[in-house]
């Protein structure tokens, strides 16, 4: 399910939020399918039920998880919904669309990758 790299520069609960993140987004983690408990996904990964619970606190602040007290917590059916992840993921893809411009990436090659992404 997800995989930590103790070598990577970023926290594990970034670790942990990229990867639950990537889960729901990518479909494998359906609308309201339930994710792990934070005692089971601590005990899974061998780390604090702290470093969990940040993960999924900062999950549900951007949108992507819901929680539901005495029941868990869940993906949620509008991912992302969240309008200021919204903006800063659009910035980030003017960044990467700005150098790979300077690069020399045609327009044509990045209107393929938008298709190809959206099929």
């Amino acid at each position: 399910m997800i995989s930590l790299n103790y070598r990577d520069s970023r926290p594990i609960y970034e670790q942990i939020e990229d990867g639950l993140r990537k889960l729901i987004v990518t479909g494998a983690l359906g609308a309201d399918e339930k994710l792990p408990s934070v005692r089971a996904l601590a005990a899974q990964l061998a780390i604090n039920p702290n470093t969990i619970q940040r993960a999924y606190n900062e999950l549900e602040g951007e949108g992507y998880i819901y929680s539901v007290p005495g029941k868990g917590s869940f993906a949620s059916a509008n991912a992302g919904a969240d309008e200021a992840r919204r903006r800063e993921l659009l910035g980030k893809v003017r960044e990467l669309l700005a150098e790979l411009r300077y690069l020399g990436v045609s327009q044509q090659e990045l209107t393929d990758l938008v298709k190809e992404v959206f099929a």
